[in-house]
């Protein structure tokens, strides 16, 4: 990060890498199309009201504010593109079916959100609403797969976990509100000592699934030890079965784990969330979840899940477009060369036309051939050093 030219945790996309970026983006983008997604592309700025309705406090810390200077009202700068999707398919489209829709922009983030990430990602997702079964999160979350793979990803691993399970377990022991926010903490944190003291004095049944969730970590199996554990109202039993129909139709596609704690976006989403890793990486590379309720407050509530991903940090460190490097051609007016140049450019190629003078510096053209007057007939060879 060059802090002396731009802010903290914000910086330029060089060749290759801005290019790597930008196949990405289009490759991406048409695997969503083979898929029946389509793409909408809303705006950056919004009144604040509309980018943070729907969301809880979640995105509020993050989002970037500033006066409209025609209104007067106050403006934020987005942080996360899926709220502007579910305004979009509540309030504009209209659909009464499946609708699936796809994005591909630029959202940044007041603090980063890791070590060494910038501050300014290329939001890439994809959102599926009208289906409320679980075949849409499976859908959802191979297609999510599916683009991590095409980017270069290997080893994959997808945790997958549900909040049906804690708001299960506050509504089964009858929780106090003003407690929610804490234990919600502990169990991010994984911290056994704290739940035990937020749980003090709660029956005996609740009081011991809140301290077994941050244990119920893993494979399949953590499923059997869930529903024997936790108590058996509805909703707990309803979102221990979705995960485990998700899982097993999902087995194959990744190593999948079990995480009853994890309650990343708790009151944003509504139902099962889920994030992806690759075994070299510690950041997460994708996430999602199914957020139902977001809609509502666009004045049609419909049923959604979807991930997202940020594109700027996978192109960095996985991927590499393909393609051949340069062709070296001279600067000269000859119309057999001007048409050779065309036919190349129109297959594809890079061309790169040589100035006078600069020979001396042709290593940074990136070029590995050359075309060269053979008789009158302009032929591409090799480029020697």
């Amino acid at each position: 990060m060059h802090n002396w030219l731009l802010p903290e945790y914000i910086e330029d996309l060089l060749p290759p890498v801005a290019w790597r970026l930008e196949y990405l983006r289009l490759s991406t983008l048409n695997m969503f199309r083979t898929h029946g997604y389509e793409l909408v592309t809303p705006p950056m700025l919004e009144y604040l009201e509309s980018l943070l309705t729907g969301t809880g406090s979640d995105l509020d810390t993050r989002t970037f504010k500033l006066v409209d200077q025609l209104s007067g009202r106050m403006m934020g700068l987005r942080a996360d593109i899926t709220p502007q999707v579910a305004r979009i398919d509540a309030h504009l489209l209209n659909h009464q079916g499946v609708t699936r829709l796809c994005y591909a922009g630029v959202v940044v983030h007041t603090l980063p959100e890791g070590m060494n990430r910038s501050r300014e990602l290329l939001q890439v997702g994809a959102e599926l609403y009208g289906h409320s079964g679980y075949e849409a999160d499976v859908e959802i979350q191979r297609l999510m797969l599916d683009a991590l793979t095409l980017a270069g990803v290997s080893d994959l691993y997808l945790d997958i976990g549900h909040v049906g399970v804690f708001g299960g377990l506050m509504a089964y022991g009858h929780v106090p509100a003003e407690k929610e926010a804490a234990l919600f903490q502990a169990l991010q944190a994984k911290d056994t000592p704290a739940i035990r003291d937020l749980t003090h004095g709660m029956d005996e049944a609740t009081r011991a699934a809140f301290i077994a969730l941050p244990t119920l970590y893993g494979g399949v199996e953590v499923l059997d030890e869930a529903f024997r554990i936790l108590p058996s109202s509805l909703e707990i039993t309803q979102a221990l079965e979705q995960l485990r129909a998700i899982e097993n139709e999902l087995k194959g596609s990744a190593k999948i784990n079990i995480d009853l704690a994890e309650l990343r976006g708790y009151h944003y989403h509504s139902g099962v969330v889920f994030s992806a890793y690759a075994g070299t990486h510690t950041n997460v590379l994708a996430q999602g979840g199914r957020y139902d309720e977001v809609g509502k407050a666009f004045g049609r509530a419909r049923p959604a899940t979807g991930f997202s991903l940020d594109l700027r940090e996978i192109a960095t460190l996985f991927w590499r477009s393909p393609g051949s490097k340069g062709i070296l051609a001279p600067y000269l007016k000859n119309a057999k060369l001007a048409q050779k140049i065309q036919q190349l450019r129109s297959s594809g190629e890079i061309v790169v036309v040589e100035l006078a003078g600069h020979e001396a510096d042709r290593s940074e053209l990136n070029c590995d051939r050359i075309l060269l007057d053979n008789k009158g007939e302009w032929e591409v060879v090799p480029l020697t050093k």
